[in-house]
């Protein structure tokens, strides 16, 4: 279960696109960031990549014998754990960002990044 996230190990999955122009660098406006229509596409597509070949390797898991479950409940609990992990990881976090066109090296990840709430009443 903790294989790498890989893309050609993922099921393809036909989503529609925006068919508007992909920016040429997505971080090349450090002054103002205004979320891009495209790149949250991009972001579903991936997370729904990654939600599948979770599913994808537990059933495979539970099919080989090399898993039980009792109950569909321990299953949804072991799912939202191995999302959690990958996505607390520096690897789930690189896909993300690879797949929404960023090129950043994982070293450089943050996993605990500060929010920012702007509070206006």
């Amino acid at each position: 279960m903790n294989e790498p996230i890989n893309e050609r190990t993922l099921a393809t999955v036909d989503l529609e696109v925006a068919n508007q122009a992909l920016p040429s660098d997505p971080s090349a406006n450090p002054f103002k960031l205004v979320v891009d229509p495209v790149m949250r596409t991009r972001l579903r597509r991936a997370l729904f990549d990654m939600i599948e070949h979770h599913d994808q390797e537990l059933a495979r898991y539970v099919s080989e014998g090399s898993l039980a479950l009792e109950s569909y409940k321990e299953y949804i609990e072991l799912f939202a754990n191995s999302l959690k992990q990958t996505m607390g990881s520096r690897e789930g976090v690189a896909y993300l960002l690879r797949s929404c066109g960023f090129e950043v090296q994982e070293s450089e990840i943050n996993l605990a990044p500060e929010t920012r709430w702007k509070v206006q009443r």
